[in-house]
């Protein structure tokens, strides 16, 4: 996700989020009721009285995929350009809105959805649900601040991607892996093309995108449920239902027939880097499960296999990780590798390549098939500890798993999975033919010129 810019927790809230993360930990089952709106807005309330906070979540189901191919990076856009004001919030007040009432608020941009989120003392819910009304109905596509989010993207991705050391490494790879879909290009998007857009795009952006029927509305923590209906029901029920269809892009990769090396030679990567990677499911296929316990066998903590073979044993890298990237529509499985000084690619490309075949050949042992599930179960155990990262699952399951209730009963399908599973999916996976390597060789030193 790309975040707009940190978190700011207000220090009154500190000892509050912090009672709610520990009672909500051992509270198991969410407790939660969901409806629509005429308008086509869906809504999820969770009261938790644990602490006296609020968490307001907005998702719209919006992302870079959703984009032309010249004119990426608008979701991304649209993520700063709705926070600098409305019809009835003047430019800069959202930020100090939320924060003088003791609450903080960001937003992030994914391949699939935007979303927003404020962090209230529960007195102030009402603060929330005003604000994102009025960025649903009044959200203000003005050439000012057109203008000004132009020169802060520019500067994010500058930061973030083109003077980061393997900065863009998944833009890379997702040229490879997803060419020929809307997954093509990441959410930043490309510069030229936000320069290029006139005020109208943006606009149609919004009017298209920003509407209640593509939006799902979440409220976790400290309210009373009735009131918070009504107040909903005040705030958002007089928005208007978006005009026509939701574009809702076709995804179609074609199957990859032989193996794609891409070498990117940038003057500041400090240390030669391999990443593998290959085409995956998508994140709510049957498969997903086995594939994110297999990447945490491969490359999660010092005991994994990777770690021990690359750092541990070879000596020959400072870093290796293992991930699973899965969308709405696609996925990807990666495995890299950062090398020690002086270690070839080659070498990094052999060691990683022998850890692949082994698990695809001999599976995994019972032991790392355990200490996997063991540590699925825990991170499950303390994922919804704050009232923001539930109602962000109530949401991300309601839209994307057509099961809300998948909240409470996720680690079910992790359970399922069996040690032939994880052999099978690395075979599936794990393909010659469909491997993409991304290499980035340190640079050689440049060649003194001759003076004329």
């Amino acid at each position: 996700m790309i975040f707009r810019h940190p978190p700011r927790l207000a220090a009154v809230l500190a000892v509050a989020f912090s009672l709610a993360a520990a009672v909500t930990t051992r509270a198991g089952r969410i407790e939660f009721t969901e409806y629509d709106l005429p308008n086509g807005l869906h809504v999820i309330l969770a009261p938790e009285h644990s602490a006296p906070v609020v968490a307001s979540y907005m998702l719209y189901h919006v992302g870079s995929k959703n984009e032309r191919p010249d004119r990426t990076g608008f979701a991304h856009f649209f993520e700063h350009l709705m926070f600098e004001g409305s019809d009835n919030i003047p430019r800069g007040r959202i930020d100090k809105l939320v924060s003088g009432a003791g609450g903080n608020l960001n937003a992030s941009t994914s391949y699939d959805r935007t979303d927003y989120y404020i962090n209230v003392p529960s007195n102030q819910l009402e603060l929330a649900l005003w604000i994102e009304s009025e960025r649903l109905l009044h959200g203000k596509v003005e050439q000012i601040g057109v203008d000004t989010q132009r020169q802060v993207v520019k500067e994010e991705r500058r930061r973030s991607y083109d003077n980061q050391p393997y900065g863009g490494l998944l833009e890379e790879l997702s040229k490879e892996i997803f060419a020929g879909s809307p997954y093509a290009w990441v959410p930043i998007g490309s510069v030229q093309y936000i320069d290029q857009a006139t005020l109208d795009e943006f606009r149609g952006f919004y009017h298209e995108f920003y509407v209640p029927n593509n939006a799902t509305y979440v409220l976790a923590g400290d309210f009373d449920p009735a009131t918070a209906r009504q107040q909903v029901e005040t705030y958002f029920g007089p928005i208007p239902r978006g005009q026509g269809d939701i574009l809702r892009p076709e995804v179609k990769i074609s199957p990859q027939t032989k193996e794609k090396t891409v070498n990117v030679e940038k003057q500041n990567t400090p240390l030669p880097a391999s990443l593998h990677a290959w085409l995956a499911p998508t994140e709510t296929d049957p498969d997903s499960y086995a594939v994110d316990l297999l990447t945490n066998i491969l490359a999660t903590g010092r005991s994994s296999r990777l770690y021990r073979r690359l750092v541990d044993q070879e000596q020959a890298a400072v870093q290796a990780q293992a991930f699973p990237y899965l969308l709405e529509n696609a996925g990807m499985i990666g495995v890299f590798a950062i090398g020690n000084r002086g270690v070839t690619l080659d070498k990094l490309d052999s060691l990683i390549s022998e850890e692949v075949a082994s698990v695809k050949k001999d599976g995994v042992t019972e032991e790392e098939y355990q200490k996997a599930l063991n540590s699925k179960q825990s991170e499950l155990a303390s994922s919804y500890g704050t009232m923001l990262s539930r109602a962000r699952a109530l949401g991300d399951f309601h839209v994307f798993y057509h099961d809300t209730n998948k909240v409470n009963n996720e680690l079910d399908d992790y359970l399922k999975v069996t040690r032939d599973d994880l052999k099978r999916v690395a075979n599936k996976y794990f393909t010659d033919t469909g491997l993409n390597v991304v290499h980035y060789p340190v640079p050689t030193a440049a060649k003194p010129v001759a003076a004329r």
